[in-house]
């Protein structure tokens, strides 16, 4: 059950930052934090990339100084406002992650940071195709998000930021294998990778170049 916190940090761009930057000590900084999800990929500048549920754009600035076609949708209008300021030189598309206005095969890169654990499971799945229908063959689906922790020392510290910011969808994506619901997709993983005692998990599924239509 979330508090005041949660609402106030989409309210207030100075709180989520700084929620951000404290969270991104952790593994060495934001800058850092920003690439994990997508950094050893080797695409070039050229790649059509979107940045799935990119609220006020701060990762979005990381992926368009690697590329120069970067897309980033939100939900949020205000969020799609926020971002637009500050990286001014990305798309934007104002939708639902779960039904995206662009047509199939657009993508060579589709990334999505700490925004998987606020959809319910239906959600997740619909989310989960859409990403599929929008790469083009060969194309990458990069993600960090919560997992659960295997080091008993890092629980209390994840519980507590859940019971201030989050809600249940952050616990239910603790009892959730995303890399079977990718597999199930039909996605090849290449890379699963783990942080902070396995509280993140960072993955890289592939979409076939041989894909076959779901």
């Amino acid at each position: 059950m979330a508090t005041i916190l949660r609402t106030w940090s989409y309210q207030f761009p100075w709180l989520y930052d700084t929620i951000s930057s404290i969270a991104a000590v952790a593994v060495g900084g934001r800058d850092r934090l920003h690439r994990l999800a997508w950094q050893g990929l080797e695409l070039p500048r050229s790649a059509v990339v979107l940045d799935l549920c990119c609220a006020h754009g701060i990762v979005t600035e990381s992926l368009t100084a690697a590329f120069d076609q970067v897309t980033g949708l939100d939900a949020s209008p205000k969020a799609i406002a926020r971002a637009r300021q500050r990286v001014p030189q990305a798309t934007y598309v104002e939708a639902f992650a779960e039904a995206m206005p662009f047509a199939a095969e657009t993508f060579d890169l589709v990334h999505t940071s700490m925004a998987l654990h606020e959809m319910q499971p239906q959600q997740l799945t619909a989310i989960v195709a859409e990403v599929w229908r929008v790469l083009k063959p060969g194309g990458w689906f990069a993600l960090i998000d919560f997992h659960r922790p295997h080091i008993p020392l890092f629980w209390p510290g994840l519980a507590l930021f859940f019971w201030l910011f989050e809600t249940e969808t952050a616990w239910q994506l603790l009892d959730t294998d995303l890399a079977e619901v990718l597999h199930a997709q039909g996605f090849e993983l290449a890379q699963q990778d783990y942080r902070l005692g396995r509280s993140l998990q960072i993955i890289h599924a592939r979409k076939p170049v041989l894909a076959v239509s779901h």
